[in-house]
């Protein structure tokens, strides 16, 4: 499996930016298919964005579509970068990994980050 490790979080004001990160472990991190879910207190985890091995597919919650963009990198990297923040969005964001297929369930993915924290104020 791949060790992920997310940074980035923080506090933020209402429509302010953030950029996530998520550094990944192993020599075959092309070969999984990533995403971005989130937990806010009390609430059920939920999915926020998912690239394709190739990046050539992106997914994202209607929540944030137009305002969050997923992106990965060849050195084991990948980004979530949040942009007009809502107080709403206040939670822990973590960082999945799947082998193959291609639905964005979180019990399909099997390698998690720790997650970080990001909290945006009104």
């Amino acid at each position: 499996q791949v060790q992920l490790k997310e940074s980035g979080g923080g506090l933020v004001q209402a429509g302010g930016s953030l950029r996530l990160s998520c550094a990944a472990s192993g020599r075959t991190f092309s070969t999984y298919v990533m995403a971005w879910f989130r937990q806010a207190p009390g609430k059920e985890r939920e999915f926020v964005g998912g690239i394709s091995r190739n990046s050539d597919y992106k997914y994202y919650a209607d929540s944030v579509k137009g305002r969050f963009l997923i992106s990965r990198d060849n050195a084991n990297n990948v980004y979530l970068q949040m942009n007009s923040l809502k107080p709403e969005a206040t939670a822990v964001y973590y960082c999945a990994a799947r082998f193959c297929g291609t639905t964005m369930d979180a019990q399909d993915f099997g390698s998690w980050g720790q997650g970080t924290q990001v909290t945006v104020s009104s």
